[in-house]
């Protein structure tokens, strides 16, 4: 039972990163520190996700500021990961600015979520 669930974990995991990847390639990823703020502050940001990887100042920054302009926040997935997924070096930190991606972005994570909560 419990490899099937390291399994689905994972495979929803590579679902969120090729979400990232293909949202990527549509120009709908803000990247880096200052333009996922700069989505969040201009109201672009749909989804606002932060690695897991991220210093705890990062991460307190992101989460204030979404949650002030009442933007989903999750923490997901390393440094590379975010990165390569964008066919980029490392990033802590990106914004969604497509709803399509966003909505179907926000159904894998809050499985990851609920998940993670089922096994503590």
């Amino acid at each position: 039972m419990q490899d099937n669930d390291a399994a689905m974990q994972e495979a929803v995991k590579k679902k969120i990163l090729s979400y990232i990847g293909l949202a990527q390639k549509a120009g709908k990823v803000a990247a880096g520190e200052f333009l996922t703020e700069t989505a969040i502050k201009e109201r672009k940001a749909l989804l606002v996700v932060v690695s897991e990887e991220a210093s705890d100042n990062t991460k307190k920054k992101f989460i204030d500021s979404a949650t002030y302009y009442s933007v989903p926040v999750y923490l997901f997935g390393t440094k590379d990961e975010l990165g390569h997924a964008m066919g980029k070096e490392f990033r802590a930190s990106l914004a969604i600015t497509d709803s399509g991606f966003a909505t179907a972005m926000m159904k894998q994570l809050a499985f990851l979520e609920h998940e993670d909560q089922r096994r503590r």
